[in-house]
């Protein structure tokens, strides 16, 4: 994992703690959510791409009856019919227009044809001859520009959906590998400090609370050391003779030294 060893750089208080774990409940929501877009927009770049595979072949057989009724109506109406149709034409009558998909969040373009029910003059070409195969032909090729529009929307989506999907997961696996991990480690490392100051204040009143019981227990016995000496003092005549086994009572006394001066 790319994140292990990693931290923030923070101060370890409890304060920072709570930040840090609102901070890995955030990018665990967003990762869980751009994971979801990710694989909404997967499912429909897959269908797009279906429909581009479909798309291409139905242009392919388009293209192909087009030039074929091209052929069958140059031959029947004669070589001049092509610039008879182009003297004829002042407006177009298939236009594209531009919308906008939402597919969550991800605004895809889409192309989409009409056509302009006015008045052309290329209804009366071919009167002579071949007027037949010449309104065939016209309608092969509004039939492949349908289809040509149609693989120009899907392609542009595909394209679209791609980068989206390569910049969510991109985002996916940043959440995943570098920013929780850091929130993570950095939250064990807030813990552990906070546990190794925890263990330092209970060793420290321990040691305080040792410390004051011995000074307490050095108190009683110099109490009773006190109290002990005292009571010699009121009875020196039990410990006169030292033959007898008992102690004489200047023994227990603390002698002074005299301090040597040279």
């Amino acid at each position: 994992m790319s994140g292990q060893g990693q931290r923030l750089n923070v101060v370890p208080t409890v304060t920072v703690l709570g930040v840090v774990k609102s901070r890995l409940v955030g990018a665990t929501k967003g990762h869980q959510l751009l994971k979801k877009k990710s694989d909404a927009l997967t499912v429909q770049f897959r269908q797009i791409l279906r429909r581009i595979v479909q798309a291409k072949e139905t242009m392919g057989d388009s293209l192909k009856a087009s030039s074929f009724a091209l052929t069958e109506a140059k031959y029947t109406a004669g070589e001049n019919v092509k610039h008879v149709v182009l003297e004829n034409v002042s407006l177009a009558s298939v236009k594209v227009r531009a919308k906008q998909d939402n597919v969550a969040g991800v605004k895809l373009p889409k192309f989409e044809y009409f056509t302009e029910s006015a008045q052309s003059k290329n209804d009366l070409t071919g009167l002579g001859r071949g007027g037949q195969q010449i309104q065939l032909c016209r309608s092969s090729f509004i039939r492949a520009i349908e289809v040509l529009v149609e693989l120009a929307s899907l392609q542009t989506s595909f394209l679209t959906l791609d980068e989206a999907i390569k910049t969510t997961n991109r985002r996916v696996n940043a959440l995943e590998n570098v920013v929780k991990p850091k929130l993570e480690n950095t939250i064990s490392y807030i813990k552990g400090e906070l546990d190794e100051l925890e263990r330092e204040e209970f060793f420290r009143l321990k040691k305080i609370q040792g410390f004051k019981k011995r000074e307490i227990e050095k108190q009683l016995l110099l109490k009773q050391r006190l109290a002990e000496n005292g009571v010699l003092k009121k009875s020196p005549q039990l410990f006169d003779n030292p033959s007898n086994g008992k102690i004489d009572a200047n023994f227990l006394q603390t002698e002074v030294d005299q301090d040597i001066i040279f």
